[in-house]
């Protein structure tokens, strides 16, 4: 099922997620419903936190990403290749000279900047089947990691910008959460108290 992706402007997306246990109820239907949520939306990343839920789940799946004729064969399969559940999860290390990259958000549509983060980040989570894993990323897949992490640490994608930058795209953020915008995905929007 195809849930609504809650909008910039609703507080869940700044609440810390909670952790779960492998009793979270109906947890397999959750994340199929995330999956298939996160592919409606043509997104590369979601996170509980985007669909109301403040716990600690987020996917990845950066297949999108593999038609990039800039990047490197290797690259280009190892994001072709690349689908995972995380819970729990917690970076434990993060790397390397910062990098900017045009980022943008389901929760915030029609809005892209550049947002500067470190190249290889190690994170330790859980997968669906709450096995535990400590693994390092770089490049694209490190950034979508990263950008996922930070919903559920209740961080937005535009908490990283400039404070210019803000100020320019004030408006356009005042219009999303109340609905002013045209997509092509359900959306939750926290002013204008409807779903579309």
């Amino acid at each position: 099922m195809i849930l609504p992706i809650v909008a910039y402007g609703d507080p869940v997306l700044r609440k810390k997620g909670k952790e779960i246990t492998k009793d979270y109820p109906n947890l397999d239907k959750l994340l199929e419903n995330m999956y298939e949520t996160m592919y409606g939306a043509y997104g590369v990343g979601l996170a509980a936190p985007q669909i109301g839920l403040p716990i600690r789940i987020f996917l990845v799946d950066t297949s999108p990403f593999a038609d990039d004729e800039s990047l490197t064969k290797e690259e280009q399969e190892q994001l072709q290749n690349f689908k995972r559940t995380f819970i729990n999860a917690e970076i434990l290390e993060e790397e390397g000279d910062e990098w900017a990259f045009n980022e943008g958000c389901l929760s915030i549509p029609n809005v892209r900047e550049d947002v500067f983060r470190k190249p290889v980040v190690k994170i330790k989570y859980q997968d669906e089947n709450f096995e535990t894993h400590t693994e390092e990323f770089d490049g694209l897949l490190a950034r979508v990691i990263q950008h996922e992490y930070d919903h559920i640490e209740g961080v937005l994608f535009t908490d990283k910008i400039s404070s210019f930058k803000k100020r320019l795209i004030k408006g356009k953020l005042a219009n999303i959460s109340k609905g002013k915008i045209s997509i092509d995905y359900r959306m939750r929007f926290p002013d204008a108290k409807k779903k579309r």
